[in-house]
């Protein structure tokens, strides 16, 4: 019978010595959630256009207004700007399908490279992986439960360019760093 307890490893006497904090640095570390992104489908090209229009108008007056505390007027224009952004925001929202791609643990997306890798004819055209990859990729990596079939129906029906943004989403997802380098 297999035990599924994990048991914490104690951190090295070095490490703690070096820095006391470091059981709970660990800790915040095994803790930390996959990185997500959002895919976002507007087919109503006004809604979004409107809400695109709305976002740049609003950063605009956000600036002015920040440059400028004491102009009432810039105040003014700041919440009407708001408002404006607050209600194409909502519409757009109410029009768009989004779709949550979430980076996959490190062996598990090594072992969808390895079930989906190239032929020797694919990899001689240059290709990096199968043809069923990209559709297998998306299904993994969908947070809402996008099957690798519904994938692949999607990625054949729809346009290119359409195609290459879902599936950038969900493979762009996979290469996200959310670390630094710092100065020691």
């Amino acid at each position: 019978m297999t035990s599924t307890t994990r048991t914490k490893p104690q951190p090295p006497a070095a490490a703690v010595a070096a820095d006391a904090h470091w059981a709970a640095k660990m800790d915040r570390l095994r803790s930390r959630a996959l990185a997500e992104t959002v895919f976002v489908v507007c087919d109503d090209q006004s809604v979004r256009d409107r809400y695109l229009r709305a976002q740049r108008d609003y950063d605009l007056a956000a600036q002015y207004a920040k440059a400028n505390p004491k102009d009432t007027e810039a105040a003014s224009d700041l919440t009407r700007a708001t408002e404006a952004r607050d209600d194409a925001k909502q519409a757009y929202d109410e029009v768009s399908i989004p779709i949550r791609f979430r980076a996959l643990p490190r062996q598990a997306l090594e072992a969808l490279y390895e079930q989906h890798a190239p032929s020797e004819t694919d990899t001689e055209d240059g290709k990096r992986w199968a043809d069923s990859f990209p559709a297998a990729l998306i299904a993994a990596a969908c947070v809402d439960g996008m099957t690798e079939t519904e994938a692949q129906e999607l990625l054949n029906s729809w346009s290119l360019a359409e195609a290459d943004a879902m599936f950038n989403a969900a493979y762009g997802v996979q290469n996200t760093t959310r670390t630094d380098l710092g100065k020691g």
